[in-house]
């Protein structure tokens, strides 16, 4: 299997200050990777990191770790590949895990202003995530009338079949309503021999029949059910994962909503990839599900679908390119996803964490950080913390 001039332990170190710096969501982590990898290191060139992006952007899972997972393969083989995830990964993943065991400690009026701030941001967080992934996923009226459907849907009857239901019929719209789009190009070299691509593939597609079969064998392999279909399903970006997992764990009251919008909120203020969330989720699972094995499972069970995607399907690419029926699938997918985040905005983050006048000016002003001051979800965080506790004090 090929790999780079570079040594896993090399990738594991540069990945690992990736992951301490790299503030400011998908977008902004693949500004770090093309400046540290592609301009400093020379890892590879401008025309196959782009090319890497646009794969990794029209499969399900979390882009940035896609694209890191490939250029740490592409450097250093299938250890490298290990290496630039687990460090990636790693510190965020940590910083979540003590933020679940910190939530249940804490208390009095400061400690909940602080928390309902983290509720806010989330709030101001996905509603930027809705507008910036409406625009680019949904430019015509046929893929906004379907991202409008799918809210509609799961406002009306919220459940986890339904949302598998809705991202099918998405699929469907797109072969009809999207014959023109194309999918671009991507190295036809690449991570795996194509004689061994099938078996990733065969693996991601064996677990996701496997896992809900023996999940009532153990409450882990219930933990890995849930999470794993969820990462299965996460086309379109990092946000789309909320209202995946919210039907998973709060829906059936596994985790409460305000524990859960505050663990999102938390999760954008740590570096590294935003499906780190799983560590906060998984520990705070009951018991027998929950802790620290909990946040493991949670955590590997999330990011391996997209993983064993990217792996499989790098070196036939160009194969997958040569039919339009699977772009116009893959456009009507995407303009689902814009409508179940847009749901998932209203119903939980919206119910759990507006109650008052001052909560929506709180989260308005985030949501103008973000957007019309492009500060990045940091001072977002800060400030919507802050001002909770503020208003806590002067009331």
């Amino acid at each position: 299997m090929p790999g780079g001039a570079g040594t896993p332990r090399e990738v594991l170190r540069v990945f690992l200050v990736l992951g301490l710096s790299a503030f400011g969501g998908p977008i902004a982590h693949l500004g770090y990777y093309r400046h540290e990898l592609v301009e400093r290191r020379r890892w590879v060139g401008e025309a196959e990191y782009a090319a890497l992006v646009a794969l990794c952007q029209f499969l399900p899972g979390p882009a940035s770790s896609q694209v890191g997972f490939c250029l740490g393969w592409l450097r250093a083989g299938p250890f490298g590949a290990l290496a630039a995830f687990v460090a990636f990964t790693l510190p965020s993943a940590l910083l979540m895990f003590l933020f679940a065991l910190l939530v249940p400690r804490l208390g009095g009026p400061l400690a909940s202003a602080a928390l309902h701030g983290l509720a806010l941001v989330a709030v101001a967080v996905v509603a930027h995530g809705v507008l910036g992934m409406a625009r680019q996923l949904t430019p015509d009226l046929p893929r906004r009338a379907v991202a409008v459907a799918a809210t509609g849907a799961m406002l009306a009857a919220p459940a986890p079949a339904l949302q598998l239901l809705v991202v099918a019929a998405g699929a469907l719209a797109g072969l009809l309503v999207c014959r023109d789009t194309t999918i671009p190009q991507a190295p036809g070299g690449g991570v795996l021999d194509p004689r061994r691509a099938w078996l990733p593939l065969a693996l991601c597609a064996g677990l996701l029949v496997a896992l809900p079969l023996v999940a009532t064998t153990h409450p882990l392999a219930a933990v890995a059910a849930i999470f794993y279909r969820a990462g299965a399903l996460v086309f379109g970006g990092g946000h789309v994962v909320l209202p995946l997992l919210e039907q998973s764990v709060v829906a059936p009251r596994l985790v409460a909503a305000d524990t859960f919008v505050a663990g999102y909120g938390a999760a954008q203020a740590v570096p590294g990839p935003l499906f780190s969330f799983a560590a906060f989720l998984g520990a705070s699972l009951p018991a027998g599900m929950g802790g620290a094995s909990g946040a493991v499972v949670a955590l590997l069970a999330l990011f391996a679908p997209g993983l064993l995607l990217v792996a499989g399907l790098l070196p036939l690419w160009r194969r997958v390119v040569g039919h339009p029926r699977a772009a116009a699938a893959v456009a009507g997918v995407n303009a689902v996803v814009v409508g179940l985040l847009a749901a998932a905005l209203y119903d939980p983050l919206w119910t759990s964490a507006i109650d008052t006048p001052a909560d929506i000016a709180i989260a308005a002003i985030a949501f103008l950080i973000l957007r019309r001051w492009q500060r990045g979800a940091l001072p977002a965080v800060l400030w919507c913390v802050l001002a909770s506790c503020a208003v806590t004090l002067l009331v």
